[in-house]
């Protein structure tokens, strides 16, 4: 870098110093997570990659609650967006109650 103003550096010189600063910080970043690992590992803590994804937790089954009249096929468990099918039917001037798999007994 020949002067240190920003604002008179030409687009090509700003991005050979955009080039360089990556490459740096890529260097800096590489050898701090070598440290910590070797810290965490004397530490006794069994760490096997800085980016392992975490497994989500088993969600139970939930049984559709609605049912479209006709494609029986096509079913709602009531969580998430509305399919298409019930939309349509709603704007129509139908209620959700009409689509019901099972009224429950009270």
């Amino acid at each position: 870098m020949k002067n240190g103003n920003l604002k008179s550096m030409s687009v090509d010189e700003l991005w050979e110093l955009h080039e360089l600063l990556v490459v740096e910080l890529s260097h800096k970043m590489a050898a701090e997570q070598t440290v910590l690992e070797d810290r965490l590992r004397k530490l006794g803590s069994a760490v096997t990659s800085v980016d392992r994804k975490r497994a989500r937790r088993p969600y139970p089954k939930v049984l559709p609650k609605y049912r479209n009249p006709k494609n029986r096929s096509e079913t709602w468990a009531g969580r998430g967006k509305q399919p298409l099918w019930l939309k349509a039917q709603l704007r129509s001037g139908k209620n959700l109650d009409d689509f019901l798999i099972r009224k429950m007994a009270v």
